[in-house]
């Protein structure tokens, strides 16, 4: 899986901090991002999958922040992290019910088998700072599910962006923060195409320092 929408979006829009965990890094695209936009932090990308793990690494030591972010080939479930973190970012997969691909690795990079959410969030509790943030993206149809784990596991919704292709279409994307400690709503709302191949003063704005057209 290469750079997609989904992940631009994550890692331009996600809490940071000094020590930040990203969760299925594929190509090491968050985790480079996060280490752009926050210059004191280190970062520690896992990925289940060997050769997205060696990608990544690849793309980390080719770029300006090779000594602060780390690739590593894990699971999140036998991920031995011997620290917690303030920044969690999470791009999941999420398919639950669509046919399974015969590639094993785009299944792993697209259905959730590997990681329910269930597992996606209890994992990330234990591995949070008392303080600390997790951020993740998700359709629009899988809030349900989401909410549900996230409760489960002692999670409070504390920050979500409903986030539409074009001004007349409903919302196909979320991005949501959770904390381990209850604290009011921010809703955000945001469109990525204003008008046909025209990106939205939103988009723009929030991926500014990544796009080189802009």
């Amino acid at each position: 899986m290469k750079v997609g929408t989904d992940g631009i979006l994550l890692g331009a829009w996600a809490a940071g901090g000094r020590h930040i965990l990203d969760v299925g890094t594929g190509t090491g695209l968050i985790a480079l991002m996060m280490a752009q936009r926050f210059p004191n932090a280190s970062v520690m990308a896992i990925d289940i999958d060997p050769d997205a793990a060696l990608q990544a690494e690849e793309n980390v030591s080719l770029s300006p922040f090779a000594e602060r972010v780390v690739v590593k080939c894990s699971s999140l479930q036998q991920f031995d992290g011997k620290e917690c973190y303030d920044s969690i970012v999470c791009n999941p997969p999420y398919f639950t019910q669509s046919l399974i691909s015969p590639d094993a690795k785009r299944t792993l990079a697209r259905h959730s088998v590997a990681l329910p959410f269930d597992d996606l969030f209890c994992n990330a509790r234990c591995l949070l700072l008392k303080n600390g943030l997790f951020s993740i993206i998700i359709p629009a149809d899988a809030l349900s599910k989401v909410e549900t784990s996230a409760v489960l596991s002692g999670f409070f919704l504390v920050r979500k962006c409903s986030i539409c292709t074009t001004p007349n279409k409903s919302p196909r994307r979320l991005l949501m923060t959770f904390s381990l400690s209850p604290a009011s709503l921010n809703e955000e709302h945001g469109i990525i195409f204003s008008a046909p191949s025209v990106y939205s003063e939103w988009y723009v704005n929030i991926t500014r320092d990544f796009l080189i057209k802009f």
